[in-house]
């Protein structure tokens, strides 16, 4: 009898053991399986505003499963939310300031490129009246202005003294609001000519009928600058590594991108409701109204090597620590 319960038991054992070996075979089988089928993730960071814009119809075809590839989106308020993320790699493509992306650059030894052109000039001259018809009647008046030390402050100085007007002794520039806190002095009326970016132009446009836009200082930098010259305000940037070990992905990518671009300057209703969809201006009425002046493009770093160095040089000249102290070299281009 006892031998008979041993056999039963060593029996049970084997039996046990071969199921497990054969379970732990096929979880290794299905696991293998669905990696080989997974696609990668490619990390996309963008930021709200125009800078962002040009993404929705990307994130709608991602949601959707359209997408060539699989992204996954992260969205901020302000560069200084990303910096950090692209620096330590947890990112592989985003949506930044020009300026930001030359200090990264030279932040990381190289480890950052730019991939393209997103954005254009997005300020303005908002006044409430009908006095300032060109640059040379800003001479003698207070402004309003937001982002002291930003490539859009530098842009203005650059087309004052263009048109012979000293900032620091000509006119009186105020730099002590927020985009958004001028935008509601312009809207009250206790700010008679303010400098402001889109969606904050628009938004301040519709609180108070009186304003207008006197000057577009993107039509302004290309007067003073050159035609061949652009007022570059975003851009793509990847991580250079990423670039190199997935350039096929990256190149996806980027079709992808400037056909979200395409779409949303070409739709925009449709787009306008996805912006606000993904929470990238608030209301849909203002991107609405916002589209048509935030200038969103796309260009390949190869054809934006020449405008995007002149205009680093204009930076670099008022501050080289705007843009990482160093300007570019061939290799800060990625190529696809």
């Amino acid at each position: 009898m006892k031998k008979f319960t041993k056999k039963i038991i060593t029996v049970l054992i084997t039996l046990i053991f071969i199921l497990g070996l054969t379970a732990c075979g096929e979880s290794v089988q299905n696991k293998t399986t669905k990696e080989a089928g997974k696609k990668d993730v490619m990390r996309v960071a963008a930021l709200k505003g125009p800078t962002g814009m040009g993404m929705v119809q990307l994130m709608q075809d991602e949601d959707e499963k359209k997408s060539a590839l699989d992204y996954k989106f992260t969205l901020a308020d302000s560069p200084d939310e990303l910096v950090g993320k692209i620096i330590n790699g947890e990112i592989d493509v985003a949506a930044v300031p020009t300026n930001l992306a030359l200090s990264l650059y030279n932040k990381t030894k190289g480890k950052i490129q730019l991939a393209a052109v997103n954005t254009l000039g997005v300020t303005y001259v908002l006044e409430d009246g009908n006095s300032i018809k060109s640059v040379a009647d800003l001479k003698g008046k207070t402004i309003g202005a937001s982002g002291k030390g930003t490539t859009a402050d530098y842009a203005l100085q650059t087309i004052l003294k263009k048109n012979g007007i000293d900032p620091s002794k000509d006119i009186t520039i105020d730099y002590k609001m927020q985009h958004a806190d001028l935008a509601t002095a312009a809207a009250a009326g206790n700010t008679k000519i303010a400098v402001l970016p889109q969606p904050f132009v628009t938004t301040a446009m519709m609180k108070n009928k009186n304003l207008r836009i006197a000057l577009d200082l993107t039509k302004e930098w290309n007067k003073v600058m050159g035609s061949d010259s652009k007022l570059a305000i975003g851009c793509i940037i990847v991580q250079k590594q990423y670039a190199e070990n997935n350039k096929k992905d990256l190149n996806k990518f980027l079709d992808e991108y400037r056909k979200s671009v395409d779409f949303v300057n070409g739709n925009v209703d449709k787009a306008s409701s996805l912006i606000e969809k993904y929470k990238i201006v608030p209301k849909a009425a203002i991107a609405k109204k916002a589209i048509p002046y935030s200038n969103i493009v796309y260009i390949d770093a190869k054809d934006s090597k020449n405008f995007m160095n002149q205009f680093y040089k204009v930076l670099f000249d008022f501050d080289p620590k705007s843009v990482g102290g160093k300007l570019p070299d061939e290799g800060f281009y990625y190529e696809k």
